[in-house]
């Protein structure tokens, strides 16, 4: 499409931009006053990466502008917010990685742009649906060969050539819920019809379940032998909640959870990190200086972050470990509280909410589903990592989308923000109906 052809304003978006633009630089102003030096320039200096960023989400909007007609006018001012957090924060928590994470986040935005604008028609993803699961899959399994730890003796969860690394499970994760949606649409109606009993229940023809159980099984056992149970338990529950949402039968949800109870139980009695974990769960009090010390740590933080917050830069986030990865939301609670805690898990639930939007608006059930799943995968791993946090289920250790540091999760993170973009584009109808 031309640009003289698709130009459209999107003053909803630019008007938003301009808020999320705010917080960013309000986020990142007092590292930049208190280490800036004497001179205003050094200062302002400081704040140069959060410009940039300004700058370059801007280009994107621009890119929408002329090329993106019809596409939601929330998602990525939503995104940009979580984006610009997410560099203030590496710059406060973790200076070393931040200018890491400011090139990861430039490369994300161009990545989102590209994503939304695909020339192509999405059903070319449906019709390979299985190779993009085998690739994935196969990705994974190459770490198991020459996978790459993060530190000395953890798990080797990364792939990567000189000093450039990410994370396979990351790519699974997306390109699984291409082969679901794929699948899903082929087969919803024989999944939605009962006709083999299993005591109280009655599900569809179990041959019909084979591709899907062997592609998840095998995504599972792979992640399961990495150590990687935070991402197994991810692609299980966004699996279970797609395949609900094909078919409407509540039966799945209830033999998914049963194997789900089945395999924590296990795992528990022979894997020692899932019990050392469900132990931390219970009472991480009982061993605070050693294996409960980071949720510890994370408790009293956020304890001391009160209702509105000790103030940005003035709490102590730093004593927690790994604070820039898996416990980033307890620092957001310890220096801008409660009420700014909150702010940021509504950005979450209104991007949920607009990518269901997205979903039920979709003319095409293949990109309904696909909608719908790239939407389950952020807030189902926004679930997880702030129920971890919180303390209300064990710790997993993935990250929190767009916000944590990490150049695989925020990359994967802004391709399913631009996919929405994408399937947003496309016809809709006038009359909502249920998925899918």
């Amino acid at each position: 499409m031309s640009p003289a052809t698709g130009a459209a304003p999107r003053w909803t978006e630019l008007l938003l931009l301009m808020l999320a633009a705010g917080i960013g630089l309000a986020a990142a102003l007092p590292r930049a006053v208190t280490s800036g030096g004497p001179t205003p320039s050094v200062a302002v200096s400081e704040l140069a990466p959060t410009v940039t960023l300004i700058l370059v989400l801007l280009l994107a909007h621009f890119a929408l502008v002329l090329w993106g007609r019809g596409a939601d006018q929330v998602v990525l001012p939503l995104v940009a917010c979580l984006m610009l957090l997410s560099l203030a924060l590496v710059q406060r928590l973790a200076p070393a990685l931040a200018m890491r994470q400011w090139l990861w986040l430039l490369l994300a935005v161009p990545t989102l742009v590209l994503a939304a604008l695909l020339p192509f028609d999405l059903r070319l993803l449906r019709r390979y649906r299985y190779t993009w699961a085998l690739a994935g899959i196969g990705l994974v399994a190459l770490t198991l060969i020459a996978g790459r730890a993060a530190s000395p003796g953890g798990p080797r969860l990364w792939l990567g050539v000189g000093g450039l690394s990410f994370q396979p499970a990351e790519v699974l994760k997306l390109l699984l819920v291409v082969f679901l949606a794929g699948y899903l649409e082929d087969k919803r109606e024989l999944l939605s019809q009962a006709t083999t009993r299993v005591g109280p229940l009655r599900l569809p023809p179990l041959p019909y379940l084979v591709p899907l159980l062997v592609m998840l099984g095998l995504s599972l056992v792979l992640l399961a032998v990495q150590g990687d149970l935070g991402a197994a338990l991810l692609l299980f529950a966004i699996s279970l909640g797609l395949l609900y949402l094909a078919s409407s039968r509540p039966a799945y949800l209830v033999v998914g959870l049963a194997l789900f109870l089945a395999g924590a139980w296990i795992l528990h009695d022979h894997v020692a990190v899932v019990a050392t974990r469900a132990s931390i769960w219970r009472d991480p009090w009982t061993d605070p200086q050693g294996a409960g010390y980071q949720l510890v740590q994370s408790l009293m933080a956020m304890s001391a972050g009160g209702v509105l917050g000790t103030g940005i830069g003035l709490g102590l986030p730093t004593a927690i470990p790994a604070v820039h990865t898996d416990f980033v939301y307890a620092a957001i609670v310890e220096e801008i509280g409660l009420a700014g805690a909150a702010a940021v898990v509504l950005v979450y639930l209104v991007l949920s909410m607009r990518g269901f939007r997205i979903a039920l608006e979709a003319v095409e059930t293949f990109a309904r589903l696909l909608a719908a799943g790239l939407t389950l995968a952020i807030a189902v791993q926004t679930l997880i990592i702030l129920g971890g946090v919180l303390k209300l289920i064990p710790l997993t250790g993935i990250t929190l989308p767009f916000l944590s540091a990490g150049g695989s999760s925020m990359v994967i993170s802004c391709v399913a923000a631009g996919l929405l973009l994408r399937i947003s584009r496309e016809p809709r109808q006038t009359t909502r109906r249920s998925l899918p």
